[in-house]
């Protein structure tokens, strides 16, 4: 009778060892895999040495799923008026020429959330702004006249209601920073006029403007704050041409808005 060896009793094929030893590394793994999953969004960076010589972890987490975000700006403006002088003006001795000028905006953010890339954003605020346009004798040349005196500025001052109703598109947040664009209108108001010496300020322009607004800004996530700096450019549509009697005022006949705006967003992490 052979003799049993416990070796022969223990045996097993060698397809049947290796998925169990897959299934004992799985059984293994899968614990530090979940726990790696919920410690992904933190990334560090280690030197040659293997010494970590930063940390980076996602700021504000969960911002994206809230549906209404609030904030405020502060944003720098250059602006003028895109004019065209009538058809007769040579007959009237001037011409016209616009000067950029600048000026500030201050006011508050909301931004509803629109599924997971988009946003409408409300960004009520106040203008002040400053707009010239000088006026030459026709035909006058710096080579044939020294005299300061033969050129005059005519400057509209006004502060300004805005009310800026645009659409955000985002990019897939990156860490702590994602891009964006955006654009829509902005109705404006003015709620006063400043004019330094009526006398000499004779041009006027209209009360109320609507502008196309369209732009591109960054989003960067801080631990209890987000800040996003935004370009815009904006294009009025309105005829801001006010008649007159004055010289200036007959040499033209139409002054529409140009603006390029440096917005600084703070929006709340709360």
């Amino acid at each position: 009778m052979a003799t049993p060896h416990v070796r022969h009793q223990l045996y097993l094929h060698g397809s049947k060892v290796t998925r169990l030893a897959l299934l004992a590394v799985a059984l293994g793994v899968l614990p530090f895999s979940a726990q790696a999953q919920r410690k992904s969004r933190t990334s560090a960076s280690r030197g040659r040495n293997g010494q970590v010589k930063s940390v980076t972890v996602d700021n504000l987490p969960g911002y994206d799923n809230r549906w209404l975000h609030l904030g405020m700006y502060v944003a720098p403006h250059f602006s003028r008026y895109k004019i065209e002088q009538a058809a007769g003006y040579p007959g009237q001795g001037v011409s016209a020429n616009s000067i950029i000028s600048p000026g500030f905006s201050v006011g508050f953010l909301s931004d509803l959330r629109v599924g997971d890339y988009g946003a409408l954003n409300f960004s009520p605020g106040v203008s002040f702004l400053t707009r010239r346009i000088e006026f030459k004798p026709y035909g006058y040349s710096p080579q044939t006249s020294n005299d300061p005196a033969e050129i005059e500025d005519q400057e509209i001052g006004s502060t300004q209601v805005d009310l800026p109703v645009l659409f955000k598109l985002k990019s897939e947040r990156r860490r702590n920073s994602r891009v964006y664009i955006i654009g829509g209108v902005r109705p404006s108001f003015n709620i006063g006029n400043r004019r330094k010496d009526p006398e000499v300020n004779l041009l006027q322009a209209q009360s109320s403007d609507i502008a196309l607004e369209y732009g591109v800004g960054l989003d960067l996530f801080y631990p209890f704050f987000k800040f996003s700096p935004e370009l815009r450019f904006s294009h009025g549509l309105r005829n801001l041409y006010k008649p007159g009697t004055d010289v200036y005022s007959r040499s033209l006949q139409s002054m529409k808005s140009n603006t390029v705006t440096l917005y600084l967003n703070i929006w709340s992490g709360r």
